[in-house]
């Protein structure tokens, strides 16, 4: 297959989708395919043909490390000449060559529909969650409401989009600790664990840093999982233990900080139980092909805390790691969604 790999974009998740995207590329160069990797963001900026940026083999591949920190965005607007548009030259003319674009994007207009929005409109194959799915997934708040109107258990929450709230209303309706978040980033970018004023202040000041629309959440106390969703079915179980603090997005992506315990240690009527939750909320969400679903477990009920519609695919990955677990290698698993997306297409 003749296949364009996109990663980067403009994202606070940037960084993690180019380590992502080149993992894939270079797995599927390793399964025979021809492949292009491109910045959604950067795109092409110079006039050379369109099949000078497909190659093949081994000899010559991609690589790229995360900074333990999340990108400056500023500053990568400022280096491509101020250029605020997140769709970059010439990408939608290298996808239309492809058989099949694979999204190897992560949080902002990767996942909540607007590139695949775009690609449908140009009749272009691509992996992962149609847009639909990706809008719904991708919504902390909207997730949330949906998943808790079939009866699924979630921590209590409200949204507020650029609105002043005190400290102590969200006591008020949550208690204490609460959690913080951007309502549509992913990778823990501007997530924090309220337990006093003090760190509301540095909470709000964070999570705003990102987006201005945020939702505010009770803290559920529990072992934290996620349940890696492949063709719709669960694979196994996660559990997700950090060494320090909680899974935030240095802990997640430099290696050795946090242990993934696959498959989690969990009876059989309680493995069965939150694959099954899994899966429901996986349609409920309206997704397709592959993601994940994160839950924490009070040692009564799997609670709901969100659905990731483009999982990451680096070397600290959940997807990959669950997938293995059941024979599935990283370049089994990276041409099986590949050839998925044309299957769906047809």
């Amino acid at each position: 297959m003749k296949i364009v790999v996109l990663g980067g974009g403009l994202s606070p998740e940037r960084d993690v989708s180019k380590k992502s995207a080149s993992l894939i590329a270079n797995a599927l160069l390793s399964k025979g395919h021809e492949v292009a990797l491109i910045d959604l963001y950067d795109g092409i900026e110079n006039d050379d043909p369109v099949e000078s940026f497909f190659r093949t083999g081994t000899d010559e591949l991609f690589s790229y490390d995360i900074p333990e920190e999340e990108p400056d965005l500023d500053k990568v607007i400022a280096d491509h000449g101020g250029r605020k548009e997140w769709l970059g030259p010439r990408v939608i003319e290298i996808c239309k060559t492809a058989d099949c674009v694979f999204l190897g994007l992560h949080g902002a207009n990767g996942e909540n529909g607007k590139t695949q929005a775009v690609l449908e409109a140009y009749d272009i194959r691509y992996t992962g969650c149609g847009y639909t799915g990706c809008v719904l997934a991708m919504d902390k708040g909207l997730s949330k409401a949906l998943v808790a109107g079939e009866g699924y258990k979630t921590s209590k929450w409200f949204t507020i989009r650029d609105e002043d709230i005190t400290y102590e209303e969200v006591v008020d309706r949550l208690g204490l600790p609460f959690v913080v978040k951007p309502i549509g980033c992913g990778s823990s970018c501007g997530v924090s664990i309220v337990h006093s004023k003090d760190e509301f202040d540095n909470a709000m000041n964070y999570a705003e840093k990102y987006e201005r629309h945020l939702i505010i959440e009770q803290y559920i106390k529990g072992r934290e999982i996620t349940v890696s969703i492949l063709d719709g079915k669960a694979l196994p179980i996660t559990e997700i233990i950090p060494h320090e603090g909680f899974y935030d997005y240095k802990n997640k992506y430099q290696a050795g900080l946090t242990t993934h315990v696959c498959p989690a240690s969990f009876t059989e009527e309680e493995t069965a139980r939150a694959k099954k939750i899994a899966e429901e909320e996986f349609h409920i969400l309206r997704m397709t092909a592959y993601g994940r679903i994160d839950m924490i477990y009070d040692g009564t009920d799997f609670w709901f805390i969100e659905a990731n519609n483009l999982p990451g695919m680096t070397n600290t990955s959940l997807l990959p790691e669950a997938a293995a677990q059941t024979g599935i290698t990283y370049e089994d698993l990276c041409e099986r969604i590949a050839i998925a997306a044309g299957r769906r297409h047809a």
